[in-house]
């Protein structure tokens, strides 16, 4: 997600971890995305919680008077927590809060033993948002109204993919908050994968790889990153030879056409 002081997140992350062993995650999850998107909404409100010059206790008090009753104590907790946190502008406690609200969701999978499966369908989805465009338009028109894309994201995923991936997607779907499609994709998959300290490796090839040469991959790359890495591998006809795999800024390129690119370079140089 966006940059984050540290030190906040730290805080009320671990006000977060202390009240959500007890939780219901999803619907701390759904809740904390929903206050994270009133706040996003109320301007005037969520300056106030965020002036890091107002009294913490102050801003504390103006969560519990407001959502007191109506959410879980878990999430006003959380909540409250976070309005209390000095952060640099005012859009970081929104922040924050989706933060929590997919780490929450991140947590139900991971219970469930659904995260790998989680993390593969947001990959897929992105994948499939993009080929298709007039679903790609549909999902990202801001005139069509949230409920509609409710309804289709429904109709598309609910019963074909994880509660939990259907719940991230249509966060990102409804409120995008700045964000494309991809971007917000991208960011939670990040996200969830930061949960089990995994990295990440997106994996282009001509050819859907073997389960046996996924395994071999990821071996070598949890050996030469030293952390364990989740493989979302695409089909990408286009590449000729061997593959690519890209891990954050990193990008390994063994196909034809990335070793006749690095000549030209090597030759211009």
């Amino acid at each position: 997600m966006r940059g984050l002081s540290r030190a906040s997140l730290a805080e009320v992350e671990e006000h977060f971890n202390a009240v959500a062993g007890s939780a219901d995650l999803g619907t701390l999850a759904d809740e904390l995305f929903s206050v994270a998107d009133l706040f996003d909404h109320e301007h005037g409100l969520r300056r106030n919680l965020s002036d890091p010059a107002r009294p913490a206790a102050q801003k504390a008090q103006v969560v519990r008077v407001l959502l007191e009753g109506k959410v879980s104590n878990a999430a006003l907790e959380t909540v409250a927590a976070a309005a209390s946190a000095k952060w640099a502008r005012s859009g970081d406690l929104t922040d924050a809060l989706e933060r929590l609200g997919v780490i929450a969701a991140a947590a139900e999978a991971e219970a469930q033993g659904k995260l790998d499966e989680v993390e593969d369908e947001l990959f897929r989805f992105g994948r499939i948002a993009a080929s298709s465009l007039e679903l790609h338009r549909t999902l990202t028109d801001p005139s069509i109204s949230a409920e509609r894309k409710r309804e289709l994201l429904t109709s598309l995923l609910d019963g074909k993919v994880a509660p939990t991936s259907l719940r991230l997607v249509t966060q990102l779907v409804v409120h995008p908050r700045g964000r494309s499609l991809d971007r917000g994709l991208e960011e939670f998959g990040k996200l969830i994968a930061a949960q089990r300290q995994r990295l990440v490796a997106v994996v282009r090839s001509a050819i859907e790889l073997s389960e046996e040469q996924k395994q071999r991959l990821a071996t070598w790359l949890r050996t030469s990153y030293g952390r364990d890495v989740h493989l979302n591998v695409e089909v990408d006809p286009r590449v000729i030879g061997g593959f690519s795999v890209h891990i954050g800024d990193d990008l390994i390129d063994t196909t034809i056409a990335g070793r006749i690119e690095e000549v030209r370079r090597r030759l211009a140089g």
